[in-house]
């Protein structure tokens, strides 16, 4: 029988992603509506790492009910070959009845290994993911947009299992749950003696921007602000906001992509976010649509950002930001 919610704890130098903790939060979410349906199902964070005793009670912090750790020299750092192994062996022991990968990188690099050698379906790149409310269902719906984000489409995997999904980053919110019941059970298995990957040397990666992605106000523009970034970059710097774009914006070579948010850009929750110029086609906000607070500044009072926008501006951003610079100076004068 396949039971239980299982998510993969991504790890870098011994150090958990945030996606991995947004899943383990947002599985106690699927938890409990399993729970409305008399299925008891428990949130199992699955480790694949080398002496990671130290991360365990940060699992238990955000929602694991029981960690199965595999621990070896082999899985210091993330490799396509034995954490592949790894996951599989781990799920041909306990027969999940899903599992759920961050859609980073290196998610997006396991997670479809994993699914052939398992013989099971793959919803890459999801943004929602929920319970079938058919009674005694335990089938996940996993949605995702298709057609560069034209389309959101709803997937499920109804004859094998685990069903597996990747995740986008930051479009859960991980949450302090303090689990206190807990379970911890180490898991051995053998792997390949010889590395068909070596991993020579790192270099990290040198960057002066902050990720957008964590920003608390994020300032956003769209394509017609092309020629007044120094004004974006003004108002940001006195807000102390970063800097959002718009794919149209990057394609203009204002900006750069790192700044992108959207289906094809980042995905941010902050507290404010501002869209100066931006129409609010879904494949933009898709990544932003969760921020706490929406504010947007178009001229087009028909513009679809204003469905979803919290406070809406009818006007010319060019004209409109100058003035909140200068009530921004007065109120630091």
């Amino acid at each position: 029988m396949h039971k239980d919610i299982f998510v993969w704890i991504e790890l870098r130098h011994n150090k958990i992603q945030d996606v991995s903790l947004q899943l383990l939060s947002e599985a106690n979410h699927l938890q409990t509506q399993y729970k409305s349906k008399n299925i008891e199902f428990k949130v199992v964070g699955v480790i694949t790492g080398y002496q990671t005793k130290a991360i365990y009670d940060e699992c238990f912090k955000y929602g694991a009910d029981k960690l199965i750790i595999c621990d070896n020299a082999k899985l210091q750092e993330v490799s396509t070959q034995h954490t592949t192994k790894a996951i599989v062996d781990i799920v041909n022991e306990f027969k999940p009845d899903s599992l759920l990968i961050g859609a980073s990188v290196i998610g997006r690099d396991i997670a479809p290994r994993v699914a052939a050698r398992l013989n099971t379906g793959l919803t890459a790149d999801a943004t929602q993911i929920e319970v079938d409310e058919t009674p005694n269902s335990t089938l996940l719906l996993v949605t995702r947009p298709a057609f560069g984000g034209n389309l959101f489409g709803t997937i499920v995997c109804p004859n094998t299992r685990p069903q597996m999904a990747t995740i986008r980053p930051n479009v859960f919110e991980k949450r302090e749950l303090n689990k206190t019941n807990y379970e911890i059970i180490h898991f051995n298995t053998t792997f390949d003696s010889v590395d068909l990957v070596k991993l020579i040397k790192q270099e990290p990666k040198l960057s002066h921007s902050i990720d957008i992605s964590k920003a608390r106000i994020i300032l956003s523009a769209g394509r017609s602000m092309a020629k007044h970034m120094d004004l974006i970059q003004q108002v940001a710097n006195e807000l102390g906001a970063e800097v959002g774009a718009s794919r149209g914006l990057v394609e203009t070579g204002s900006i750069s992509k790192e700044h992108q948010v959207g289906q094809t850009g980042k995905t941010v929750r902050p507290l404010v976010y501002i869209a100066c110029g931006i129409s609010g086609a879904v494949q933009h906000t898709a990544g932003m649509d969760k921020a706490e607070c929406i504010i947007a500044i178009n001229n087009d009072p028909n513009a679809s950002i204003f469905q979803i926008a919290h406070i809406g501006i009818v006007g010319d951003a060019v004209e409109i930001l100058p003035k909140l610079k200068e009530e921004l100076l007065k109120l630091k004068a």
